[in-house]
C-alpha cells in the first residue's frame, strides 16, 4: 500500500461522519472536535478530488454523488477497523496473562505464590516465562515483567513488589554462631573470610556485592553457573552465599538457611512493570491480587 495515495485519515473521518450525520456540527460532537476542523477537513478533500462532495440542505448537509459514494466507502472500511481493533481486545482479554522474571525469582518466590492465585482465580490462566536478559514487553507481547533494581523503568509503569535487601546466607552452624548484629561491619568482615558460593548469571546484583566494598577478586569462591545450582550447594553446607532476602526468606523461616550478615537498609527492590495504559481484565485480576491477598507481599511496602 502507498500510502501517498490516501488523503489524511483525519479528514477522511471528518467527511464521514459528517455524512452520515447530515450536520457538521453534530460530526465535530461525535469526534470531540470543533465545527471548524470539520469544515476545513471537508474543503480539503473537496480541493484534492476537485469536486464537491457535501452540499447544504435547509439547516443540515447532504452528500453529493460522489461524495454519497465516498462516504459508503469510507464507512465500509471504518467498519472493518472497528471489528478488528474489537476482535484483537476480544483476545487480548481471552489469552493468558503472560509473565516474564528470572529464573531464581521465579522459583523462590513467585511459584510457591501461585497456588494460592490459582486457588482464587482458577479462571486466569498465568504463563511465567524467566529469562536474564531485560525484554522488550511490545515487542514480546508480555502482559508484566518482574524487575529487579532501583526504578524508575522509562516507559513503563507498576509497584514495588517486594524489597531486595541483600543478605549473606549459610548452613545453619555450618560457620559458627550467626551474630547478634547481623549488619555490623564486624559481621561483613567475618563473612569475606569465608568461602563463598557465586551466581555467575546473576551480574547485576553481583555489581552490589562491589557496591558494599566487597572484592569479588579477593573472595575465596566458587563460581556456579545458576542460583539453582548454588542455593542447594548453600543449603548443603558448601559456602555462603549473597542473596536478595525475597530468594530465601522460606529457608530461612524453616531453617535451612540462616543469615550471617545483611544490608542495613536498601534501594533496591523487585518491581512489577507493565506498559502505560490499561491492563487486561485478566491481568489486572493477578496484579490485584498481587497486592491486596498474596502472602508473598506481606511485608512489601
Amino acid at each position: 500500500m502507498d500510502w501517498r495515495d490516501i488523503p489524511s485519515l483525519s479528514a477522511l473521518r471528518a467527511f464521514e461522519a459528517a455524512a452520515r450525520l447530515g450536520s457538521l456540527s453534530e460530526a465535530a460532537r461525535a469526534l470531540n472536535v470543533t465545527h471548524a476542523a470539520i469544515a476545513a477537513h471537508v474543503r480539503a478533500l473537496e480541493t484534492e478530488f476537485g469536486q464537491p462532495l457535501l452540499r447544504r440542505s435547509g439547516r443540515g448537509m447532504v452528500a453529493t454523488q460522489m461524495g454519497a459514494e465516498l462516504a459508503r466507502d469510507l464507512g465500509t472500511g471504518f467498519a472493518e477497523i472497528a471489528a478488528g481493533v474489537r476482535s484483537m481486545r476480544r483476545g487480548r482479554e481471552d489469552r493468558p496473562v503472560t509473565l516474564s522474571t528470572t529464573p531464581s525469582f521465579a522459583e523462590n518466590w513467585l511459584m510457591p505464590c501461585l497456588a494460592a492465585f490459582w486457588s482464587a482465580h482458577p479462571d486466569v490462566p498465568l504463563s511465567v516465562q524467566t529469562s536474564q536478559n531485560v525484554i522488550d514487553l511490545r515487542r514480546e507481547g508480555v502482559d508484566l515483567v518482574i524487575r529487579h533494581g532501583k526504578g524508575p523503568w522509562p516507559g513503563l509503569e507498576g509497584i514495588v513488589l517486594t524489597h531486595a535487601k541483600m543478605v549473606v546466607v549459610a548452613q545453619p552452624g555450618r560457620f559458627g554462631p550467626s551474630p547478634a548484629n547481623r549488619s555490623s561491619p564486624e559481621a561483613w568482615d567475618r563473612v569475606l573470610a569465608l568461602p563463598w558460593l557465586i551466581d555467575q548469571s546473576h551480574t547485576e546484583f553481583n555489581k552490589r556485592l562491589h557496591k558494599l566494598g566487597i572484592d569479588r577478586n579477593t573472595l575465596q569462591s566458587t563460581d556456579l553457573p545458576s542460583n539453582a545450582l548454588l542455593l542447594p550447594a548453600c543449603r548443603a553446607g558448601a559456602g555462603v552465599s549473597a542473596q536478595p532476602h525475597a530468594l530465601v526468606e522460606t529457608d530461612i523461616a524453616d531453617g535451612r538457611l540462616e543469615v550471617l550478615a545483611e544490608e542495613e537498609t536498601t534501594e533496591y527492590a523487585y518491581h512489577l512493570l507493565h506498559l502505560p495504559g490499561p491492563l487486561s481484565r485478566r491481568a489486572q485480576t493477578f496484579v490485584t491480587w498481587l497486592r491486596r491477598d498474596s502472602r508473598c507481599i506481606a511485608g512489601a511496602s
